[in-house]
């Protein structure tokens, strides 16, 4: 492998890690991701990432695809409840398909995939697990075979920096939603303050107050109240 690869790995690791401490959201880290796998596997073509949102359906999101295919691909996944990505996220860490047009797993999902696709190669490997997501970046190639054992290698080494910085900018975007909520809490406290001539404690005895007797989250309560004559984000 040419060392234009590893450099343009080493990048991205640098990247990664100096995005954890600026504004830069998951959304934006797994599109650079998957535009860079792109640019430096050699054969990969078409990339994207799978998060599950439904977990008892299994239901599949797709996000920072690089097109069209690897949105389809994963909707083939989530209709026909079969896959690679499926199988990489719930029972094994990686899984590589050599050509599809030999493939036996998955009889159903690989026959949609041929049929609607150019894809013929994929490898998927889970990005990251805890107890509220599951993940999986998936690479697909047009020619079979594009997955030898040195391409292999560094998909994962890509992955494992993809989910040093993803913690890091999901901690940014948990953050960003906490202050996020405590502006819109202060601004309803304000309102009540206003229209009720009642201190800032006061005013938050009354919007608890409201939140228990409506089963209602505070945030909510308050997001109603500061948005009740203005339209919602």
């Amino acid at each position: 492998m040419s060392d234009d690869i590893y450099h343009a790995l080493s990048q991205l690791a640098r990247s990664l890690h100096s995005q954890q401490d600026s504004d830069f959201d998951s959304d934006q880290l797994l599109r650079e991701v998957t535009e860079i796998a792109t640019q430096i596997l050699p054969g990969v073509t078409h990339a994207g990432v799978s998060l599950v949102v439904n977990r008892r359906r299994r239901t599949l999101d797709s996000v920072a695809a690089t097109g069209g295919i690897p949105r389809l691909i994963d909707r083939l996944q989530d209709e026909h409840q079969q896959g690679p990505c499926l199988d990489s996220m719930w029972n094994q860490y990686t899984v590589r398909v050599d050509d599809y047009e030999k493939e036996t797993r998955w009889p159903e999902f690989v026959g949609a995939l041929v049929e609607q696709t150019p894809v013929r190669s994929s490898l998927s490997i889970q990005l990251y697990t805890n107890e509220n997501e599951l993940g999986t970046v998936n690479l697909y190639a047009e020619e079979p075979g594009a997955f030898t054992p040195e391409v292999e290698e560094l998909a994962l080494a890509i992955a494992a920096q993809a989910a040093v910085g993803l913690a890091g900018a999901r901690s940014n975007d948990e953050l960003r939603s906490a202050l996020a909520s405590r502006d819109i809490i202060g601004q309803a406290k304000g309102i009540i303050m206003e229209s009720q001539q009642v201190n800032s404690s006061e005013a938050f005895t009354l919007l608890t107050k409201l939140s228990q007797e409506t089963n209602t989250p505070v945030y909510e309560v308050a997001r109603k109240l500061v948005f009740r004559d203005r339209p919602q984000p």
